[in-house]
């Protein structure tokens, strides 16, 4: 799927995996909590290519939002889907045929932002797009449709522009959001819940 998700398949040619995991020495408090400093990283990792990765990661970089912590105050910080950073305006297409389930904008530091969650009925699973620009989107999507753009840092949730994709086998209820960070202790759960995109 992923590969069906820009305007071109990802290759060595046009993306890179990018490291945003707590092992990372890279990233301190001083990058992934200012924002301006946390876009010129990306930008440099980038070098113009597409960055992905980031799937069952274990990040720091939430630290800086309050979101992630938990009433038993055991913080969120393992990433559940997929990173695709890019510039603000890049457009995003369905990889699959589906039905349009929710869409919302999710506001606050380090949300979401404008969010589309489609219903994949053949393959019977959710994608979730996160920290897009404003929603315009139909019911039908047919596969290959230009679904969303990446936002900018002030649409988004603070974040440098990049799209959050996930797949999810259970919406349990939820409508328009969806969790895309877990703590350690549900990680086998959301695992199970939400396969690796790169797998699917």
């Amino acid at each position: 799927m992923i590969h069906r998700l820009f305007s071109e398949p990802l290759t060595s040619i046009n993306s890179n995996a990018l490291d945003l995991s707590a092992t990372n020495t890279e990233l301190n408090s001083s990058v992934y909590g200012n924002t301006s400093a946390f876009c010129e990283y990306i930008n440099a990792k980038l070098a113009g290519k597409i960055g992905y990765g980031g799937y069952l990661e274990h990040r720091v970089i939430y630290e800086s939002h309050e979101n992630f912590a938990t009433a038993s105050a055991d913080f969120r910080n393992i990433h559940l889907g997929m990173d695709f950073w890019a510039d603000a305006g890049t457009p995003v297409f369905a990889p699959l045929a589906g039905v349009v389930q929710s869409f919302q904008v999710n506001p606050g530091s380090g949300n979401y932002g404008p969010t589309i969650i489609l219903f994949h009925p053949a393959e019977k699973i959710y994608s979730l797009y996160g920290h897009l620009e404003s929603l315009e989107v139909g019911m039908q999507i047919p596969a290959g449709q230009k679904l969303c753009h990446l936002g900018k840092p002030d649409e988004n949730g603070g974040w440098p522009p990049h799209l959050h994709f996930q797949l999810i086998r259970d919406m349990q209820g939820f409508q328009g959001d969806y969790p895309g960070v877990c703590s350690l202790r549900d990680v086998d759960f959301y695992a199970q819940n939400c396969p690796d995109p790169a797998r699917f």
